[in-house]
């Protein structure tokens, strides 16, 4: 074989070798890669949970979510557990839900979705406010004048406090806005006997807080009815009393 000749089969070996290791380096690059991005994502603080933005407040502050979320600014964005920080914020007597996502790089999103008072319940010298699924979460220094205050004139443990309480809200927030802002005083002798007591002194015996949506609508043109009394607790025969 010529010179000539043996140098062109050297050179194919040399070619078939690199063809052959090529994948493998190939290969190699990826993985690295790979490690590296992962380690970046997941355990540097390049990619950390710099910054926790809080939305949808409207009476609490950010810094208390901030805090109550108790997210380390060193903690890997992706290693973020957005379950448990939602639980710690929902520990807050003013939230009602939270929902945490993340926002890459670097930020951890806070959505909270705040109770909202639809009556006040007198404690003792303490007036809480109540949301609409019953639940006494606030404080006030002075009841707010357009929120009706809630009467429990029944006994019971406080399971029984805590269903009334239940009713009354869903029979609260079922009503009319234009009807809502003219109730100052809601009474409940039981879970069946809830009446609200107007601004004028008339009252609206309601019962219990079964078919509410359809008693809140049979209601409102029955106002138009002068009357001491307006009984709705039968919504297919609703009836006045003077």
């Amino acid at each position: 074989m010529s010179g000539l000749g043996l140098e062109r089969f050297r050179r194919r070996r040399q070619s078939v070798r690199r063809r052959r290791w090529w994948p493998w380096v190939v290969g190699l690059v990826a993985v690295a890669v790979l490690a590296v991005g992962a380690w970046v994502v997941g355990f540097s603080t390049l990619l950390s949970a710099r910054d926790v933005q809080v939305d949808g407040l409207d009476t609490l502050s950010a810094a208390d979510v901030r805090r109550q979320a108790a997210v380390a600014s060193s903690t890997p964005l992706a290693r973020v557990d957005t379950a448990a920080v939602a639980a710690r914020v929902e520990q807050l007597p003013r939230v009602r839900a939270v929902t945490v996502s993340r926002s890459w790089p670097r930020t951890l999103v806070v959505d909270v979705r705040e109770r909202t008072a639809v009556a006040v319940v007198r404690e003792g010298d303490t007036i809480r406010g109540l949301d609409t699924e019953g639940v006494l979460f606030r404080t006030y220094r002075s009841a707010p004048a357009r929120l009706p205050r809630v009467t429990l004139t029944a006994g019971g443990d406080a399971r029984a406090r805590e269903d009334a309480l239940q009713e009354i809200a869903r029979v609260v927030t079922a009503l009319d806005p234009e009807v809502a802002r003219r109730v100052q005083r809601v009474q409940a002798s039981s879970m069946d006997a809830i009446t609200l007591v107007l601004n004028g002194g008339d009252e609206v015996r309601w019962g219990s807080a079964a078919q509410s949506a359809r008693k809140a609508e049979v209601l409102l043109p029955l106002l138009e009815v002068p009357a001491d009394v307006y009984d709705v607790s039968a919504p297919a025969r609703p009836t006045t009393r003077t």
